[in-house]
């Protein structure tokens, strides 16, 4: 509903982080906020010269973030907005998205088409719902649940709410594992393999929201991840490849909008998930992907049927949306690697790059497992002859060297990040066989400990499934830097360590 008044307000820049949200800040003395009669919380539309944002309101009452007569908005609505400090704005009520009626179709069980999808994700990507209003979409996928063309018609959507990366090339492969195991770092080793084979790999990744590292906070600590789109494209036609986070391309936009909102309701369905990892991957321009679903008893994958149904849905979607899908589904019972936090796992990784005897062996083998499927998708390789190629790149040095020109294309990292000082050791409480490792619950003791904000926090681990140990030896050290980090880490370690120790016998695993 358009105000007849037009109310114009001065913009300022309130540098306020809102995190794919656009927030917009008034005065409780400003005669617009009394006039227009505007609701803390309620959507505003802000507009100049053609420009228009909607942002969510928030009132205060204290000038030094606002004076009456002025728009404040957060550094992110700032940006959309794309307009200078002191430029005068209009602001109306904002129109309530129309498509909140299918939310609600969907909430009550009915099915949702193609273009009611791309409604609600065009809606969403332009800001018009609130955060109650995705969390409600969020429950909708999740509770009232999606049939396979459901999530074929919310990729297609999503793909269609941003830019699209066109290569122009006939082969660009890809991988995604989609999470829950710690240390699982092969990205880091799969793209300089393939690049220097020759295929185009560009890797954009994300960061950590609740795990202690994500494949750009890894990379992060050997060069720059945060790379404009411009200078992205040259490092990818340059170097075959690229270790860049994803946020600055705008690649499905309302992917991350619905992600600020579903992880901190911890709410992970499988068709959200298969609808978010094939549209990003498409909209990066990618032609042949690899899918690496990990299954264990803590891991977000438990039993080998839940696997085989998770496959043929990437399966079903990745042949309708032009996109080669290959599955794999591999052992996730424990974290890949010895570290778990970004030093440790980049360390890790270069250990493995330089082919040095202590590098772990888990990690080198499944990154060369993986990086031979994606090899396997150039037509001269067959079935099978793609690990061999990946671990003569390997062995022979060049993986090493195409990843020291990726980190000095995109800028070698100047801050020198170190372990924490604080450390502590955990120990056996018994003698025995290590029988299980907790995934959840050393992610959580190394997010405690500092990971990912402090590079340098996390754990290593000395024992694996399967090592025999013996009471008071160690099975990992917790490593911080601020003393109350390191408290919190060692009392989760202190109630519940993550290990299970036990007899040879109980080894078998069955998913």
């Amino acid at each position: 509903m358009e105000s007849t008044s037009q109310p114009i307000l001065t913009l300022k820049r309130v540098a306020i982080d809102t995190y794919h949200e656009n927030v917009a800040y008034l005065h409780r003395e400003c005669p617009t906020y009394k006039v227009e009669g505007f609701q803390a919380l309620s959507k505003i539309e802000i507009q100049q010269d053609g420009k228009h944002i909607l942002a969510v309101l928030n009132v205060v009452d204290d000038e030094r973030i606002v004076m009456p007569g002025q728009l404040g908005l957060s550094e992110q609505a700032f940006s959309n907005l794309g307009v200078s400090e002191g430029s005068n704005v209009k602001v109306n009520h904002a129109e309530p998205p129309q498509s909140m009626e299918f939310v609600r179709e969907k909430l009550s069980g009915e099915r949702i088409t193609q273009e009611k999808f791309n409604q609600i994700i065009k809606d969403i990507a332009s800001n018009r719902y609130s955060k109650p209003e995705i969390a409600a979409f969020i429950v909708a996928v999740s509770e009232a649940g999606l049939d396979r063309d459901e999530v074929l018609y919310l990729t297609n959507a999503m793909v269609s709410s941003g830019q699209r990366l066109d290569w122009e090339e006939k082969r660009v492969v890809d991988k995604h594992c989609i999470g829950g195991i710690p240390g699982n770092r092969t990205s880091m080793i799969v793209v300089p393999i393939v690049a220097a084979f020759g295929l185009l790999c560009p890797k954009t990744s994300s960061r950590a929201i609740t795990s202690p590292a994500g494949t750009a906070d890894t990379m992060e600590v050997l060069a720059q991840v945060d790379l404009p789109v411009n200078r992205l494209h040259q490092i990818v036609r340059e170097q075959r490849g690229c270790l860049a986070w994803g946020g600055t391309a705008k690649l499905a936009p309302a992917d991350d909008v619905l992600i600020s909102v579903e992880r901190p309701l911890a709410i992970d369905s499988q068709a959200q998930m298969v609808a978010s990892i094939m549209s990003k991957k498409r909209a990066c321009g990618s032609t042949h992907l690899l899918i690496d679903i990990p299954a264990g008893p803590t891991a977000k994958v438990r039993t080998m049927k839940e696997a085989m149904q998770l496959r043929k849905l990437f399966e079903y979607v990745g042949d309708r949306i032009g996109l080669e899908t290959q599955v794999i589904i591999t052992d996730g019972r424990q974290p890949i690697g010895r570290g778990i936090g970004p030093v440790l796992e980049a360390q890790d990784v270069m250990k493995v790059l330089r082919n040095d005897p202590d590098a772990p062996h888990d990690l080198r083998e499944k990154s060369l497992q993986l990086a031979g499927r994606l090899i396997e998708f150039e037509n001269d390789i067959r079935g099978g002859e793609g690990y061999d190629v990946a671990r003569d790149i390997l062995d022979s040095g060049r993986a090493l060297f195409k990843m020291e020109q990726l980190i000095a294309a995109q800028g070698k990292q100047e801050t020198v990040y170190t372990l924490g000082t604080q450390t502590q050791d955990v120990t056996a409480v018994k003698d025995g066989v290590v029988v299980e490792i907790n995934n959840l619950t050393m992610a959580r003791i190394a997010r405690l400990a500092g990971a990912p904000m402090d590079k340098g926090a996390g754990v290593y681990l000395f024992k694996r499934i399967g090592d025999h140990v013996k009471q008071g030896e160690p099975l990992y050290r917790i490593y911080s830097e601020f003393s109350a980090d390191f408290q919190f880490a060692c009392n989760l370690a202190n109630k519940d360590n993550g290990f299970r120790i036990g007899q040879s016998e109980e080894l078998q695993f069955t998913w």
